[in-house]
């Protein structure tokens, strides 16, 4: 009897020491998952800043935009530094979001689209012991947003309001990442999380038009800022090594 509860008791202890190993310093983990971007999205109105080379100031009232929520897939790469502290490198296949019409544009309703990359680096504390199965976290990090893709999808409103064929370029831009979220172990090795995520994250659209008028075709520049700010959770499944 003796010999068999020493034999369960190492047995026991092997695990736990299993365990520690796979969530304590110098492991490493890899993830992957479904990200949810869920912009709380606003703009300035349009300004015209340039007519045939002219440098104007046109806003045009009552006008603006907001962006639609996305989905994709994500991918995470992290490294326990100590037994509390993690650096993860985060990245998602680009999200498409559709811009819509505010204001005075609402009646043409989707007018644009673009793809948004933002590959992010974070630092993350870990709560709770390296053998426990639940480990909440709080996370900081910085992100490289810029987007691709970006162009106009809607015809009357580049004839009506563009006046012509129009391209779009966007600013990127370094963002601050604020995170918190949970992992749940089910062994040593793998695991289920969930996180949310907050990026303050704004960019200026720039629209460079070919616009007829009586007097010849000529190039009118303008743009507008947008706030995107969006709340991103990333529902997930991982393995540590």
């Amino acid at each position: 009897m003796k010999l068999k509860q020493a034999v369960t008791g190492m047995a026991v202890l092997a695990c736990m020491s299993t365990a520690a190993h796979a969530q304590s310093a110098g492991s490493f983990y890899v993830t992957t998952g479904w990200f949810h971007l869920a912009p709380q999205s606003s703009s300035d109105p349009l300004t015209v800043t340039s007519i045939g080379g002219s440098p104007t100031n046109i806003t045009e009232a009552n006008t603006g935009a907001s962006l639609s929520s996305a989905d994709t897939i994500g991918f995470t790469a992290g490294y326990f530094i100590t037994d509390h502290i993690a650096t993860e490198f985060v990245l998602g296949y680009p999200p498409s979001f559709d811009l819509y019409g505010s204001g005075s544009f609402e009646q043409f309703g989707k007018i644009g689209q673009a793809k948004q990359w933002s590959p992010t680096l974070l630092f993350k504390y870990y709560f709770n012991a390296p053998t426990a199965a639940f480990r909440p976290y709080l996370g900081l990090g910085v992100s490289r947003v810029w987007f691709t893709d970006e162009h106009i999808t809607n015809s009357a409103f580049q004839a009506k309001v563009l006046h012509g064929p129009t391209s779009v370029t966007t600013d990127s831009s370094w963002e601050p990442v604020f995170n918190a979220g949970f992992t749940y172990a089910f062994n040593q090795h793998w695991f289920a999380g969930v996180s949310i995520s907050y990026l303050p994250l704004s960019t200026t659209a720039k629209l460079n038009s070919a616009s007829t008028t009586p007097v010849g075709t000529l190039n009118v520049q303008s743009q507008t800022k947008i706030k995107l700010n969006p709340i991103v959770t990333y529902v997930n499944i991982g393995y540590r090594f």
